[in-house]
């Protein structure tokens, strides 16, 4: 496995820095995005971020979701629940379950939403090659399945060509919460998680996985950075 304090390839054009989190609250990493991003509409030759984490239990609603996905009342529910500007339906975040928050200016790839889509499928469908595990797509709908089980969720903003929100990629998580909802209201297709195909996997190992994958389908430098060295993640704190 590489090691993630290297420097991937000094041959590279961009360079993307790093940051492995832990567990983060989804408000508090809603709010860490939406500054990141500002900046970046303001001052475009800011570098490209990769924010990797977990958050505790949290529904979220995509702006344009249908509530009737919701199977509990949302004015009078014990669940932490957010509409926020990402496209898509309500999805579930839970521990155990890798998020990937990648805060790039499409402006240093390719300025296309549907390009930029393929490639984070891309990233999570190599993620799964190195366990030997084939991801799929399914024509019509994002994210990425295995045995048509879906494994990854993909779900996305862009302002000005820079990027936020991002992926979930169910590692080991607790997958009762899914069913208080239909997860990106699609009905017929039941939401897995990597543990059930590769026994005992943990996050750990996974996000130094995408990392890895990220590096090669963007052909970015990535360096990893401590949490103090970035002023807006340590606001919060």
């Amino acid at each position: 496995m590489t090691d993630l304090m290297t420097v991937f390839s000094s041959e590279l054009s961009n360079c993307c820095k790093i940051y492995q989190l832990g567990q983060v609250s989804y408000q508090t990493a809603w709010q860490w995005q939406r500054s990141l991003v500002e900046q970046r509409r303001h001052n475009p030759e800011l570098e490209d971020l990769l924010l990797l984490l977990e958050h505790p239990p949290v529904y979220t609603l995509g702006q344009g979701a249908d509530k009737k996905f919701l199977k509990f009342d949302p004015a009078h529910s014990p669940y932490e629940l957010h509409r926020i500007e990402r496209g898509g339906e309500v999805t579930y975040h839970c521990p155990g379950q890798l998020v990937v928050y990648p805060i790039l200016n499409l402006r240093r790839y390719r300025p296309d939403l549907h390009w930029y889509l393929r490639q984070l499928e891309e990233v999570i469908i190599q993620t799964l090659t190195i366990y030997g595990l084939q991801g799929d797509r399914i024509p019509g709908l994002t994210g990425v399945w295995i045995n048509n089980t879906k494994i990854a969720a993909i779900g996305i903003k862009v302002s000005r060509w820079i990027t936020f929100h991002g992926f979930a990629l169910n590692v080991c998580p607790d997958l009762e919460g899914f069913k208080r909802i239909v997860p990106c209201g699609i009905t017929d297709k039941p939401v897995g998680r990597l543990i059930d195909f590769v026994p005992n996997l943990t996050v750990e190992p996974v996000r130094q996985s995408v990392v890895a994958a990220f590096t090669d389908v963007f052909k970015v430098d990535c360096i990893l950075e401590k949490l103090e060295e970035n002023p807006v993640l340590c606001s919060s704190i």
